[in-house]
C-alpha cells in the first residue's frame, strides 16, 4: 500500500473513508480548439503563435475547471496541448525525425516518428503545462507521461540494437523529466504504457525501464503506471515488482472478466479501477458505478483503491464525458458512506509487498 496517498484527501472531506477519485489523462477537447489549430496552420490565416498559446491555456483552464465542477479530488487538463501520445514527446526529444503519417486504423493516421540517433534530452516536455494547471486549480494536479517502452515500441528504431536499449534511454529520459516536475511541485505521475498490453512478453523491460525512472524520486511522489486493456494475466504478478504505487487498469470495458486474475496473490500496490468505459457513450448511473467500485473493493480494501474512467476518455462527447465523471464522484462518495456506516462488508485487508 502506498504511503504517500493521504496527501490527497481534501482537507474537507465528508466521510471518514476516502477512494480517491482522478482521470487517466485524455479528455474532449472543446470544437474551437480544433479550429483555432487549423487556423494556426493556415499560413493565410492571421493566428499566430501567441493567439495558438492563448488558446490552449484558455482549453487547458476550461477543462482544468470542468474536472474540479465533477468534484474529481485529482484533476488534469485534459491534455488539451497534446495532439497524440507518442508524436508530442518525439517532437521534444532529441535523436527524433519525422517522415509523414501513417495509417492507424480507419481513416485515422498517426505521424509515426524515426529514432534516427542517441535520443537526447533537450528542454523540459511538461513543466510548463503542469506549472499553468496548477496555477488555475486548488485541486492537486496529476501529470500523464507516455512511458518508454510504449514511446520506443511504437516508434521505427532505425539508431539502436533493439527495442530495449532504445526504451532503457528513453526511461533515462522520463526519470530526468520526472524530477524537474516534481521541483516544480508535482506530487502525482502517471506512466502510461498501452503497448504493455500488446507485447505483455516485454514485462522484464517495462520492469528495467521503470526502476530508472524511479531512481531518484522521493517517496512522497505517487508514481502510477496505466496499463490499457489486454490479457492480464500474462502480466500478473510479476507487475507487483514494478516500482510504482499504483496500478491504473482497464476492466469496465471487458466487463470485469479479468477481475479474478488480481485476487492470487493478493494486490500488494494500489489499484486504479476503471468503473467508467471510456469507448461507451451510454453514461453509466451512479448505482452501476457503485457496483463497480464495489468490485474493485473485492481485490484491495478501501485505502488502496482509486477510482477512475477505464482510460482517457477523448473519444467522448464532451457532455458525456463529464457526465460519467459527475456519476463516477457522486458514486464514489456515496460507497464512501456506505463503508463508514458498515453497510458494505470489505473483503480485503490492507497487504503489503513486504507481508
Amino acid at each position: 500500500m502506498s504511503q504517500n496517498r493521504d496527501q490527497f484527501r481534501p482537507p474537507n472531506h465528508p466521510n471518514d473513508h476516502f477512494l480517491l477519485t482522478t482521470v487517466v489523462g485524455s479528455y474532449p477537447k472543446p470544437k474551437w480548439l480544433d479550429r483555432a489549430r487549423d487556423l494556426h496552420e493556415d499560413e493565410d490565416a492571421d493566428f499566430d503563435d501567441d493567439a495558438w498559446n492563448e488558446a490552449k491555456d484558455d482549453a487547458a483552464r476550461l477543462i482544468t475547471d470542468e474536472h474540479e465542477r465533477a468534484g474529481l479530488d485529482v484533476v488534469v487538463d485534459g491534455e488539451m496541448r497534446r495532439n497524440e501520445m507518442v508524436e508530442f514527446f518525439a517532437h521534444r526529444i532529441d535523436g527524433y525525425e519525422f517522415n509523414g503519417p501513417v495509417k492507424v486504423w480507419g481513416h485515422n493516421t498517426f505521424d509515426k516518428p524515426s529514432v534516427v540517433s542517441e535520443v537526447e534530452y533537450d528542454e523540459s516536455w511538461l513543466v510548463d503545462e503542469y506549472e499553468f494547471t496548477a496555477s488555475v486549480t486548488d485541486k492537486p494536479v496529476k501529470v500523464p507521461i507516455t512511458g518508454p517502452y510504449t514511446l520506443a515500441n511504437w516508434s521505427f528504431n532505425e539508431a539502436y540494437d533493439d527495442t530495449e536499449a532504445l526504451a532503457h534511454d528513453l526511461a533515462d529520459l522520463v526519470n530526468e523529466e520526472i524530477e524537474k516536475l516534481v521541483e516544480a511541485g508535482a506530487r502525482y505521475v502517471q506512466i502510461d504504457e498501452p503497448a504493455l498490453a500488446t507485447t505483455p512478453d516485454d514485462h522484464a523491460i517495462v520492469g528495467d525501464c521503470l526502476e530508472r525512472i524511479a531512481d531518484g524520486i522521493p517517496e512522497d511522489v505517487r508514481i502510477g503506471l496505466h496499463v490499457c486493456y489486454g490479457d492480464y494475466s500474462r502480466i500478473y504478478p510479476e507487475i507487483l515488482d514494478f516500482p510504482v504505487d499504483e496500478f491504473d487498469l482497464e476492466l469496465a470495458n471487458g466487463d470485469y472478466e479479468q477481475l479474478d486474475v488480481f485476487k492470487d496473490p493478493e494486490f500488494t500496490a494500489d489499484l486504479a479501477l476503471g468503473v467508467v468505459d471510456a469507448h461507451d457513450a451510454d453514461v453509466e448511473t451512479v448505482p452501476e458505478i457503485k457496483e463497480n467500485i464495489q468490485k474493485g473493493l473485492e481485490v484491495v480494501p478501501p485505502e488502496q483503491l482509486t477510482v477512475s474512467p477505464d482510460c482517457g476518455v477523448k473519444l467522448l462527447p464532451r457532455e458525456v464525458a463529464y457526465e460519467k465523471m459527475a456519476n463516477l464522484v457522486q458514486a464514489a462518495r456515496e460507497v464512501e458512506q456506505e463503508l463508514d456506516d458498515g453497510e458494505i462488508e470489505v473483503e480485503r485487508s490492507a497487504v503489503t509487498a513486504d507481508d
